[in-house]
């Protein structure tokens, strides 16, 4: 915890201000982030990225009247993992990214304890995460969740264990009240507001002389002999300290104007837009933020433009993705930026009775940025046949293994970050059952 001279320098405007303009430091050359868009409820991976070869007849075969047509499909240049794919049009905006080798698909990913086939699984003669199918417990074990003993995240852990040198105030972020990826044994999780955290009720921060933002600050410093107390007085003065360092040093720093929408995904990633080079030229070095957004738990209705169709959330998804990847361009930070999409878990290849598709196991994900080694679709695509060899669900509705591990994702994200290769069983245990711990979606 910073003394009270150190949190008063902290929180004062004029020292974070000059750093925010640039102003006696040069821009650290050394700076990487991991974002991560978590897509709430379960995002249908099928109607995300779809096989455009001899699989694409096994798709559509499968979920008539839920599939997209071929005709509709943003192509992807190329084939790869054994196909050539489409894009859904509504991600139509991410297009360009690909095509310069810079986004990657991740084919049938998710949490797994060990390998597993589909005919082992339905023998259960192999252990599988608890739970699956439920929300809240998939939510969890995508962002490393290890049981009630144990609620941190595989973002946290390795946050933690990275080398001395590339430690910050600021290491793992969230932006919303979700957290689990990012939070750490031992250490609290930062918080940075979508809308700003420049007022506290009436008190404004940027106001260092403002009689009531003092008296927050003086609050900050109180003493309590109760445990409790004291620790609830650490938590809120942090918390007031981050808040001033990120309302001063973003004061003077532009926002980017590169298409972002007015809404809560729109404001968030601009935020992030907007942070991104003042961490870099404040010296930071490694940072992991996490953003949860979006309804994807789309049972009936999934196609159309009504508000939680998937093809609408799509589109919003992609309109801002894409200008962030525009800002993190003309800021220069995209070098050293990465960005993951995830999502609870896939959907069932069977359409539900009310046109839409439940809820399943395996899905495909995207990760984005100028460290992507893209232009390509990572891992293996499942056969599209309800029932058939890579069919899990008893009852043939479509519900694959993931053949990609989450741990998988994660420590490769992970180790490119800084984390020390002998630490990659402390952050995800269950590698320990992988012959491979990490892919090759990013250049070294």
């Amino acid at each position: 915890m910073m003394n009270r001279r150190h949190f008063l320098r902290v929180a004062g405007a004029a020292p974070i201000l000059a750093l925010s303009g640039g102003a006696g430091l040069a821009a650290a050359s050394d700076y990487r982030a991991v974002i991560c868009l978590f897509l709430g409820g379960g995002n249908d991976g099928h109607n995300s990225l779809v096989p455009t070869d001899g699989a694409y007849d096994d798709y559509y075969a499968s979920r008539p009247g839920l599939a997209l047509a071929k005709t509709e499909l943003k192509n992807l240049p190329g084939s790869s993992a054994g196909h050539t794919f489409g894009l859904n049009p509504a991600l139509a905006p991410l297009l360009p990214a690909y095509a310069e080798g810079r986004m990657a698909w991740l084919l049938n990913a998710g949490p797994l304890v060990m390998p597993a086939t589909a005919q082992q699984v339905k023998e259960r003669s192999v252990v599988v995460p608890s739970f699956l199918l439920s929300h809240s417990d998939q939510v969890m074990w995508q962002q490393g969740w290890l049981g009630d003993a144990d609620g941190s995240g595989w973002g946290g852990r390795a946050m933690e264990l990275m080398p001395s040198s590339l430690r910050n105030p600021m290491n793992a972020v969230t932006m919303n009240t979700n957290r689990t990826l990012v939070l750490g044994r031992n250490s609290p999780v930062s918080f940075i507001g979508a809308w700003g955290s420049r007022h506290w009720g009436p008190f404004d921060l940027a106001q260092q002389g403002n009689d009531g933002t003092q008296a927050l600050m003086r609050m900050a410093q109180w003493q309590y002999g109760s445990q409790y107390s004291a620790e609830y007085a650490r938590t809120f003065g942090r918390s007031l300290q981050e808040s001033a360092l990120v309302t001063q040093a973003t004061m003077n720093a532009p926002e980017p104007n590169t298409g972002f929408d007015n809404d809560e995904l729109g404001r968030g990633l601009r935020r992030l837009g907007t942070v991104l080079p003042v961490f870099k030229k404040m010296g930071y070095k490694r940072q992991l933020f996490m953003l949860q957004w979006g309804g994807f738990d789309t049972h009936s209705a999934q196609r159309g433009s009504a508000q939680y169709s998937q093809d609408y959330q799509l589109a919003q998804v992609a309109r801002n993705v894409a200008a962030l990847d525009a800002a993190n361009k003309a800021s220069g930070v995209d070098g050293g930026v990465v960005l993951l999409i995830m999502s609870d878990f896939g959907r069932t290849l069977r359409m539900a009775s009310g046109n839409g598709s439940d809820h399943a196991w395996g899905n495909n994900w995207f990760v984005l940025g100028t460290p992507v080694a893209g232009g390509q679709v990572y891992g293996t695509l499942p056969t599209l046949r309800l029932g058939g060899v890579d069919d899990a669900d008893p009852g043939g509705e479509g519900r694959f293994v993931p053949s990609m591990a989450t741990d998988q994702v994660g420590a490769t994200l992970m180790r490119w970050l800084g984390l020390p290769a002998d630490q990659l069983t402390a952050v995800f245990p269950n590698l320990a059952n992988f012959s491979t711990k990490t892919l090759n979606f990013l250049h070294a």
